[in-house]
């Protein structure tokens, strides 16, 4: 159930064109719907602006399957973050429709393109290649959300002459996700770059020392340019979301 449907089921009520208890059947499940070893949160679209995520990593495709159902069946649109192959699988056999992506770990099931909401691009930028399955992820989620998304990879500091032939992309982005291991120096040179919000995501790429993105995590809090938020090591799904609320402000 997501607010537009609720205001058109209310619409309809006031019209006289549905009827009060046929209402209170679509909405009684809100605001959550007990399933036992979940509790799908069919209320949280109306809630929080964003609908619920499943979170594929530690549940049974089995699990996924059944929520993903659930969610399907209240009219929602449906992202499944962190699946592996065999997730992946299964979840296309069961959803003909869904769109897999294998690189972010996701998996997406709706019954439309989704409409595009942002006021402006995400531009989700990588320090390297392998900073690109976190970037993804937050691209998926970005997109699934309604946004314009534009990438821009591997143009990391070692290099950093590619970074300042796209000083045109950096400008013309209303939010800027920006992704890096190692000491994670990227964000504070983007944000030293142009005036756009940035969300700095660490990743765990990188050797000993970057004790598995805690080194890029603490440059990242402790960056001088003061447009720079962080979220958590790998979360690039968290990124995708806060970009996208921006977005729509």
């Amino acid at each position: 159930m997501t607010a537009k449907m609720l205001k058109l089921l209310l619409r309809q009520v006031a019209e006289g064109k549905a009827s009060a208890d046929a209402a209170f059947r679509k909405i009684r499940s809100l605001p959550f719907e007990s399933l036992g070893m979940a509790s799908v949160d069919h209320h949280r679209s109306i809630r929080q602006g964003v609908p619920e995520v499943i979170l594929g990593e530690g549940k049974t495709a089995a699990q996924i399957i059944r929520i993903a159902r659930s969610m399907r069946k209240a009219g929602a649109d449906v992202l499944v973050t962190r699946i592996d192959r065999e997730k992946q699988q299964a979840i296309r056999k069961q959803f003909r429709r869904a769109d897999v992506y294998p690189e972010a770990r996701c998996a997406v099931i709706r019954s439309s393109a989704a409409k595009t909401t942002g006021k402006g691009n995400i531009l989700i930028v990588t320090a390297g290649t392998s900073d690109i399955p976190v970037a993804e992820e937050a691209a998926v989620t970005a997109e699934f959300l309604g946004n314009r998304v534009e990438r821009l990879y591997d143009v990391g500091v070692a290099g950093i002459h590619r970074l300042l032939m796209q000083k045109k992309a950096l400008l013309s982005a209303r939010v800027i996700v920006v992704v890096a291991g190692m000491e994670g120096a990227l964000a504070s040179v983007v944000g030293g770059l142009t005036d756009k919000p940035v969300i700095a995501v660490p990743t765990s790429v990188g050797y000993g020392a970057s004790f598995g993105g805690v080194a890029a995590l603490l440059g990242m809090l402790n960056s001088c340019a003061p447009t720079v938020s962080v979220v958590n090591i790998d979360n690039g799904f968290g990124a995708g979301v806060v970009s996208s609320v921006i977005n729509r402000l």
